[in-house]
């Protein structure tokens, strides 16, 4: 099993997801996605697989400035934004096995170890 965590490495949602990982003696991958963002064909299948609403980070600079037209977005424009502003996206995104499982850190840790144990 191969599980990527996409975020930034100051965001405190991500370093709690890490300790949680660490913690629990699950191998991961860290990507910074401000240094390698993910390619197009990267965030059509997390959308596919969890949703562009869930995976909106609406707590950021990037996604207040978007506008209210945001609010009649397809999927398609919610992938074009996602590409051209990786901070669009919520943290941290879990990829396990090349597919998206999770997206946040909120979940009960039996959630978390189920989505990201397999």
């Amino acid at each position: 099993m191969v599980l990527k965590i996409y975020g930034i490495p100051n965001c405190g949602t991500c370093k709690k997801a890490i300790a949680w990982l660490e913690d629990n003696a699950l191998p991961y991958e860290f990507i910074n996605t401000k240094e390698q963002p993910p390619t197009q064909a990267q965030v059509k299948s997390w959308v596919a697989a969890l949703t562009a609403k869930a995976m909106r980070n609406t707590s950021g600079q990037s996604y207040r400035a978007l506008g209210p037209e945001r609010e009649h977005w397809s999927d398609a424009d919610w992938v074009k934004a996602f590409c051209a502003d990786a901070m669009l996206l919520k943290r941290p995104l879990f990829e396990r096995d090349g597919e998206a499982v999770l997206v946040g850190f909120r979940a009960k840790p039996e959630v978390l170890a189920a989505k990201l144990q397999g």
